[in-house]
């Protein structure tokens, strides 16, 4: 089986948005690429998870989605970086779903899909709902301090999640991980 980072997008990856439809307004957040070129070079899958109710409320359309992914694969691989697969829930909060985050319906299907380890792999984001998303799919959450995570409280994090890393970024993220691969952290096996 596979290890895997997961991974949000909107605030983890690329400058926050609110309702990021338009592929000019991508942005990588500093140590992005650089950070996922390093978990690559690791060898994990990394996977992006991500809510896009805008679809669901009509804002925009799945195909607007997919242009927005495209830019960002552009973006990272011209800083030597890319994403194994993307998967988003299209659906409102109010809807039900299971693929919604927190619930773990998009990393169940990446683990089935794609071979994947749970107990190898982590949930990289900047909220809440990320970190609860890694412990409900039984992954190890890191909270990334940039997009909503420049305002959460590491210590609420923590007591509701688990999570016993927290990162500047993506970059900072990686070097936590790589420091789980030597054994030099408190870590799942990998």
């Amino acid at each position: 089986m596979k290890k895997c980072v997961f991974l949000d997008r909107d605030g983890t990856i690329i400058v926050e948005r609110n309702y990021l439809s338009d592929p000019a307004g991508v942005e990588l957040l500093p140590g992005a690429a650089e950070g996922l070129a390093k978990l690559a070079g690791l060898g994990y899958l990394l996977v992006v998870v991500s809510n896009q109710s805008g679809v669901g409320r009509g804002y925009f359309d799945a195909a607007q989605v997919e242009a927005v992914h495209a830019r960002l694969d552009e973006l990272l691989a011209a800083g030597g970086a890319g994403i194994d697969k993307y998967y988003f829930c299209p659906h409102r909060p109010d809807e039900g779903c299971t693929c919604r985050k927190p619930l773990p319906g998009m990393i169940d299907d990446a683990l089935r899909e794609l071979n994947i380890s749970a107990g190898c792999s982590f949930m990289i984001g900047d909220s809440l709902c990320d970190l609860q998303l890694g412990k409900n799919a039984g992954l190890e959450p890191v909270l990334v301090r940039t997009g909503y995570g420049s305002k959460l409280e590491n210590e609420k994090a923590v007591a509701q999640t688990g999570c016993r890393a927290v990162a500047n970024n993506l970059l900072d993220a990686a070097g936590f991980i790589e420091s789980c691969e030597s054994g030099s952290s408190d870590c799942p096996a990998t």
